[in-house]
């Protein structure tokens, strides 16, 4: 009996602490005296006195899209934390407990589309949500609450740390202390809200990365920007996705879909766009899509950027829609993460890096609300230092001048080129990597310059890039922003565009596809040119060769230190590097286009005669005469002047302060050698030898390609002749190793590398060139044996040659 009353007194008392704070709660009007009120989306109040601002959330506060930015970034590429850098993309909404307040992250993965609210309810208690800040109620009244959001403002809502901690850059988290709001980008307008603070994350261990780009490597501090945005009206329309379309996929999984439907409910993303007059031929749009250009950007660029960026409208114009798509400035007034305004923002950091196009997507519907557009300001320079490198513009009775200016003319159409290849990704556009074998069919591959040798036996780089839009750039922008009649209209319209594509021979292959060592895609590659791989492997082999005979003192500024002359030649010796990539696919490759049942397949491995060509193409980059620097050049290459420094963009040495020629060599050979003796590839071969027969290649007939080579360099009896053969062993012996190779494709590369064993302990014997015979002998004998390479060996890696 006891025991109950002490119940009920405790009940007792903690109703009267209840009732004691919610009369202690002051009422929002009373609690933001004197602090300064932004009306709008969602009104907040910022109390300048405590650095502190507070959110007040309606009492009817629905679903709305939270978008995370970075608005002052760190300034490194290798870091990936860039100024203008968007976020996740969240749908939530507020759930008010009491005094408490949490922020919820929808989950739209999975949902039922369904009438029913029992079936819908279903699906929501099955998957979890995500809470992402919990905020304390400081004030209410009849129709709000008010929580103080500064906390959630200081959190590392955009990942920082662990992305620090991944890259083994250092330990670091938020520090409060150091950390405070930045009242002159917080702002609230009808549909959007934005805040933003300015914190400081601190920690220790910090990287190479973080020490190169902060004055105090243990304290790196950023911008962190916070969105709120009004869900869309419903008067968009989502568009189907198709795998052949050019767009991204975006979608969930609808539950309630009949059992004879698939779950998987997918659709593109795109702007919103109507025409005035639907009836008309021609209209302007309701609403034309605008982006706005960084008043950041120096001229000539700046010019540049925005011809490029207008090339889109030549695309709208072709489906019927006059001045749909406009570019300007950005008004000195406009913050740039501010979720009205599509932006190209001109990014700095210290070495060249990616450009990025992102937007903001409504998560249901797939409708992009902000296209944000970052370009790297050091990319520019790269082609400048590839046209020096091809060009060679001090020569003397050259008009240096004027060669510099048309180098400046060739980086900027480039420059324009890349203006429009970001915005294409925040229309909702896809990279296709097969369009440079095409023609040059579209701004969104990745385009090498076009070097040609005119009559006169000169470089050229007079159609380095193509201008405006593609015939593939006009498909896509047809497939996703034609406005149809009807929604029957459409779907037969979708299927008229996919199917034209298909009879013009428009090919469609993006980065899964085209991107990973082992793809084999004949047509589908980076940074590549030319029909057909191969023959531009061998054009471009020549090319290099015209560039190399040429080379020397000429292709630096006078008056610049001459170690620097190695970053210019870095690009010319490896003038082949992409080609090679795009070579080496039709080793083992298959031709293929995306499909969906009902429609044309095409699937079928490249011809015999086309991968022999191929083999043969790229084994002559494994020459040591193809990889042998001429005197002239090697007497060049000088260790680094008293106040240079080491750069990413030289070549590795094995031989100290001084320029290494045979571990430049090197670095192409395994290039060429990783490519080729890929497990997946080697695989593919064996198999399309049972299917197609004994023309193709075999990985026993590679491998001992590849061991004839080595050999008959050796008879040259050089150093790189010598490194050739070390690197085929070794590459051989590891492609055997791995696990991912086929134990059928291990036999035969076995085999081979036994048959060489016996061969090079018999040159040993015989005495030709004893010693390095008996050396390499003694490795494949113990790799044979003991199923591991004998030394401790990593091959040189070539300096970095994307982005370019």
């Amino acid at each position: 009996m006891k025991s109950i009353f002490q119940a009920l007194f405790v009940t007792v008392l903690l109703l009267a602490s209840s009732l004691a704070a919610a009369s202690d709660t002051k009422s929002i009007t009373e609690f933001t005296t004197d602090m300064e009120v932004n009306s709008g989306f969602y009104t907040f109040y910022f109390d300048a006195a405590n650095d502190k601002v507070y959110l007040e959330i309606p009492a009817d506060s629905g679903e709305f899209i939270f978008q995370s930015s970075l608005p002052r970034g760190v300034g490194s590429n290798d870091l990936g934390l860039d100024r203008g850098q968007l976020g996740a993309t969240r749908l939530v909404e507020f759930s008010v407990h009491g005094n408490r307040a949490l922020l919820i992250e929808k989950n739209t993965t999975f949902r039922a589309l369904t009438d029913n609210e029992m079936e819908r309810r279903s699906v929501e208690e099955a998957f979890a949500e995500s809470a992402l800040f919990g905020f304390n109620v400081v004030a209410q009244n009849d129709a709000a609450v008010l929580v103080d959001y500064t906390p959630f403002l200081f959190t590392d809502i955009n990942n920082i740390g662990q992305r620090l901690q991944n890259i083994n850059e250092g330990s670091f988290q938020p520090d409060t202390s150091r950390s405070v709001l930045w009242p002159e980008r917080m702002k609230s307008f009808p549909k959007n809200t934005e805040l933003e603070a300015k914190v400081t994350f601190a920690g220790s261990n910090a990287g190479r990365f973080v020490n190169s780009v902060t004055p105090e490597p243990s304290a790196i501090t950023v911008h962190l920007h916070h969105s709120f945005i009004a869900l869309p009206d419903d008067g968009y329309q989502t568009r189907a996705f198709h795998p052949s379309s050019g767009y991204y996929a975006r979608g969930f999984q609808d539950y309630a879909a009949p059992l004879q439907e698939s779950m998987d409910q997918r659709f593109i993303a795109r702007h919103r766009l109507e025409k005035k007059n639907p009836d008309a031929a021609v209209s302007e749009a309701v609403e034309p899509i605008i982006y706005y250009l960084d008043p950041g950007v120096p001229e000539p660029v700046r010019t540049a950027l925005l011809e490029g960026a207008r090339w889109w409208a030549e695309a709208f114009e072709a489906i019927g829609f006059k001045d749909a798509f406009v570019v300007k400035d950005l008004p000195s007034d406009a913050d740039p993460m501010d979720v009205r305004y599509n932006i190209i923002q001109w990014v700095h950091r210290a070495t060249r890096g990616w450009s990025y196009g992102a937007s903001v997507i409504d998560p249901r519907t797939g409708e992009i609300l902000k296209g944000h557009v970052s370009l790297g300001s050091l990319r520019v320079r790269q082609d400048m230092l590839i046209a020096q490198g091809l060009l060679a513009p001090f020569a003397d009775g050259k008009d240096s001048e004027q060669l510099m200016a048309d180098i400046e003319a060739m980086a900027l159409h480039r420059i324009r080129q890349l203006s429009a290849h970001e915005i294409g990704h925040t229309i909702g556009i896809a990279h296709n990597f097969a369009a440079n074998s095409q023609d040059r069919a579209s701004v969104m591959d990745y385009p090498h310059p076009l070097v040609t040798i005119n009559d006169n036996g000169e470089i050229s780089l007079n159609n380095a890039y193509a201008t405006g839009m593609g015939k593939w750039d006009k498909f896509t922008v047809a497939y996703g922003y034609t406005q149809f009649a009807s929604a029957e209209a459409e779907t037969e319209g979708l299927q008229n565009l996919i199917a034209e594509t298909y009879a013009k021979d428009m090919h469609f292959i993006s980065d899964r596809d085209a991107r990973p060592v082992h793809s084999g895609h004949p047509t589908a590659h980076l940074w590549n040119n030319g029909e057909n791989a191969t023959d531009e492997l061998n054009r471009l082999i020549q090319v290099r060769e015209n560039v190399l005979a040429r080379f020397g003192r000429d292709n630096l500024a006078p008056g610049r230190p001459l170690d620097e002359l190695q970053q210019v030649l870095a690009p010319m010796y490896l003038l082949h590097r992409y080609q090679v990539e795009a070579a080496v696919k039709l080793v083992g490759g298959v031709d293929y286009r995306y499909v969906v049942n009902g429609e044309p397949i095409v699937n079928e491995a490249v011809s015999a005669q086309e991968q022999q060509r191929a083999l043969a193409a790229l084994i002559s980059t494994l020459d040591a005469e193809f990889l042998s620097l001429p005197p002239s050049i090697e007497q060049l290459l000088v260790p680094k002047a008293y106040g240079s420094y080491d750069s990413r963009e030289d070549f590795p040495t094995r031989m100290g302060l001084f320029t290494d020629p045979i571990t430049m060599a090197e670095t192409s050979v395994n290039h060429t050698l990783n490519l080729l003796l890929n497990s997946q590839r080697l695989n593919r071969l064996n198999w399309q030898v049972q299917r197609g027969g004994e023309a193709n290649i075999t990985p026993g007939a590679l491998a001992k390609r590849l061991i004839d080579n080595a050999s008959s360099n050796r008879a040259s009896n050089s150093q790189i002749s010598q490194r050739v053969a070390y690197l085929t062993a070794y590459h051989l012996s590891q492609a055997m190793l791995n696990s991912a190779t086929a134990p059928e494709v291990r036999g035969q590369l076995e085999w081979a590398l036994d048959n060489w064993r016996t061969t090079l302990q018999a040159d040993a014997e015989n005495g030709d060139d004893a010693y390095f015979s008996s050396y390499l002998a003694r490795r494949l004998a113990h790799v044979l044996e003991h199923h591991e390479w004998m030394d401790a060996f990593s091959p040189a890696q070539m300096p970095p040659g994307s982005p370019i």
